[in-house]
């Protein structure tokens, strides 16, 4: 299977009314998300799932993702993909997507650089990185999804992803 880890796009920042959960995208965030997700598209990437966290700036990436793909596959929520489920919690829900050939999943930091560590070399922490709003780490994972036996195929930030929109079909 190739997992295409997907953070959300640019959202309102954390206000002093508005809870985590409910912090929306800004407009740039979706316009730019609109750009990444067509050059995924120009890029091969071909999903049949698509997972998301139930906090709403990840709703809405994952939706502008969908439309990119004529909503074929709709999103679904995945109540591990919410911050500050453990990592392993997030591998573990995965495994049942283990039927699919190609699976996006937009989240937050610092779950997504951990779940992708822990699918790469069997620890959340044994990887330093972090994904930029908007940025996506695909990677391939055997039929039996063990810790530490993905590969990393590639890693783009969401200017990389926009660029690619631009590329001839």
């Amino acid at each position: 299977m190739k997992l295409y880890l997907l953070r959300h796009a640019e959202a309102e920042p954390h206000a002093g009314g508005t809870s985590d959960e409910a912090r929306q995208l800004t407009e740039r965030g979706k316009g730019r998300m609109a750009q990444a997700a067509r050059g995924l598209h120009r890029l091969g990437v071909e999903v049949d799932a698509l997972l998301t966290s139930p906090l709403k700036r990840a709703l809405q990436t994952a939706e502008i993702v969908a439309a990119e793909y004529n909503n074929n596959p709709a999103a679904q929520t995945m109540l591990e993909l919410a911050t500050g489920v453990a990592p392993a919690k997030v591998v573990a829900a995965l495994a049942s997507m283990s039927d699919h050939q190609e699976v996006i999943v937009v989240g937050h930091e610092p779950q997504l650089s951990a779940v992708a560590s822990l699918l790469l070399t069997g620890s959340s922490e044994r990887v330093s990185m972090q994904l930029k709003k908007g940025s996506c780490v695909a990677l391939e994972l055997p039929e039996r999804s063990e810790r530490g036996a993905g590969e990393l195929l590639w890693m783009m930030t969401q200017g990389q992803l926009r660029k690619l929109r631009r590329r001839p079909s």
